[in-house]
């Protein structure tokens, strides 16, 4: 498989990322951010953009060209953000790559993580829900193979990841014994980065049983591959 990661240097994203370049599967995995992460493996091709709403370097020398999965990660909180704001970095972006990946990759399989509380109509009265569920449609809409929206609630963070927002980082280390006992008490209330990367690569490698998937969804998922 040859897959494209947006959203690389995020919480998720790294869970995805490091699931890509361990699976055997993976023979290419394409990053695509504003700045280099620094890291480096066989498999890894590192592509900075600039402006992400503009990916014509890319589709002119050919780099979004025969990938089977696209793995959409980028995200930012909508916190101090009034909707303008949001909506360039959450939909803008979304459909940027959406287009430019339905003309140079159009057999692929997006896989898009939202959020849980996702509102699919765009018309609710809250503003981060309305802009990625607009951002879930546009993909949707896009014509590819097929698409998978990944919208989790708490991700505990393993292997090294971390969110690179800060509040949420602080969040994090002081609910970790209160995710402990949520974990064991009520298991599907909460995924893993490690969980939600192999759940990611097995929707575009077999599919899914359903096209949103939500913590349960995600964790089943994940399960199943490594039966596999």
């Amino acid at each position: 498989m040859k897959v494209i990661v947006v959203g690389a240097s995020g919480m998720v994203g790294q869970g995805v990322l490091r699931a890509c370049l361990l699976d055997p599967d993976v023979e290419r995995v394409l990053v695509v951010g504003r700045r280099a992460l620094g890291k480096t493996d066989a498999k890894l091709v590192e592509r900075t953009v600039p402006d992400l709403t503009d990916l014509s370097s890319l589709e002119d020398d050919g780099a979004l060209a025969g990938l089977d999965a696209c793995f959409f990660c980028l995200g930012v909180t909508s916190a101090g953000l009034k909707e303008p704001e949001y909506r360039k970095v959450t939909y803008d972006i979304t459909a940027a790559f959406a287009a430019a990946l339905a003309r140079r990759s159009p057999g692929l399989t997006f896989v898009f993580v939202s959020g849980r509380g996702t509102d699919s109509t765009e018309r609710g009265p809250v503003m981060w829900a309305r802009v990625k569920g607009a951002a879930e449609n546009v993909v949707l809409k896009a014509g590819f193979k097929a698409v998978y929206l990944f919208r989790p609630g708490i991700i505990q963070p393993l292997h090294g990841a971390r969110s690179r927002t800060a509040a949420y980082r602080v969040l994090y280390v002081v609910l970790r014994p209160l995710v402990w006992l949520l974990k064991a008490a009520t298991p599907d209330s909460i995924t893993t980065t490690e969980r939600v990367g192999i759940a990611m690569l097995e929707a575009a490698r077999h599919g899914a049983p359903k096209t949103i998937l939500e913590n349960g969804d995600i964790n089943a998922l994940a399960l199943a591959a490594r039966r596999d």
